[in-house]
């Protein structure tokens, strides 16, 4: 496929089944990721690869975080649903208030461009996907799980696997009026 179509045709599905990325497609989707724009290149993003038996892991850290955060049935019941997808991987933003230079706003952007090209890489491999986040992304077991220190931000859990289906509509063109201006 080429850049620009991928670029354009990208979209977001969650109707997912096995497999998921072997080792070393995962490896292509990483080296992808870190060719983000990265200011004083801090790499401020870490990734969390949860699949198989860690899925069930991942939906007790998450029913606890909700607890934590007193979630309601409607926001516990989404666990399920994410925790059945063949592959997860977590992207947490790396915060490192110390530098002057690269503020905290700009390392979150990093980490966020790092997700978005894990992404485009699956995408690119065949793997369709969808980035969630959710109040549980705050919870302090999931954080501690994800070795999260003090200002670190898990910024996405991003459901990774083959389409259970193709969906037939082609996505929409956004109207660039809305959304473009020139100075």
């Amino acid at each position: 496929m080429e850049t620009i179509e991928l670029l354009q045709t990208r979209r977001s599905n969650k109707k997912l089944i096995a497999p998921a990325p072997n080792k070393a497609q995962l490896e292509q989707i990483f080296q992808a990721a870190l060719r983000t724009p990265d200011h004083g290149k801090l790499q401020p993003y870490h990734f969390v690869v949860i699949e198989k038996d860690s899925l069930t892991r991942l939906a007790d850290l998450l029913h606890s975080a909700a607890i934590e955060m007193n979630l309601d049935e409607r926001q516990t019941n989404k666990i399920a649903g994410i925790c059945q997808k063949p592959m997860i991987i977590g992207v947490v933003a790396k915060i490192n208030k110390s530098i002057d230079k690269v503020p905290a706003w700009e390392q979150m952007l990093t980490a966020g461009c790092a997700a978005y090209g894990i992404q485009l890489a699956a995408q690119d491999l065949g793997f369709d996907n969808v980035w969630v986040t959710g109040k549980w992304v705050d919870g302090s077991a999931l954080r501690q799980a994800f070795g999260c220190g003090e200002y670190d931000k898990i910024i996405a859990l991003i459901m990774i696997g083959t389409p259970e289906e193709r969906p037939e509509k082609a996505p929409k063109a956004g109207k660039l009026d809305d959304f473009v201006s020139y100075l």
